[in-house]
């Protein structure tokens, strides 16, 4: 399957890395990254795996195991589309948060 990110997904993937660079150490980065290609590419073997979103039924959400953060994706044909990385502390992803574009 195919991997698209959204705007928001690009520019959370950006923060994230940031945050780590800058808080933590540019390998702490580094293994963060490392797990997000992890899960994805579990994501891409079994898409319909991971739970829907109650409030969207085409997104799905899967947790980053070690790290706190969920990946919020929808599938569209052999696409896997990567709406948004939230951290799990954050409030849930609701029907008003931004679209992929």
């Amino acid at each position: 399957m195919k991997v698209a990110f959204s705007r928001q997904a690009l520019s959370d993937l950006d923060e994230i890395a940031n945050y780590y660079s800058t808080h933590a150490s540019p390998a702490i980065a580094a293994a963060v990254e490392r797990r997000f290609r992890d899960v994805i590419d579990r994501v891409c073997h079994a898409p319909e795996a991971a739970p829907r979103v109650s409030q969207r039924s085409t997104v799905r959400v899967v947790t980053v195991l070690r790290y706190p953060f969920r990946i919020f994706y929808r599938v569209r044909g052999d696409t896997i589309d990567i709406l948004h990385i939230r951290h799990a502390s954050r409030m849930p992803f609701s029907p008003s948060d931004s679209d992929a574009s």
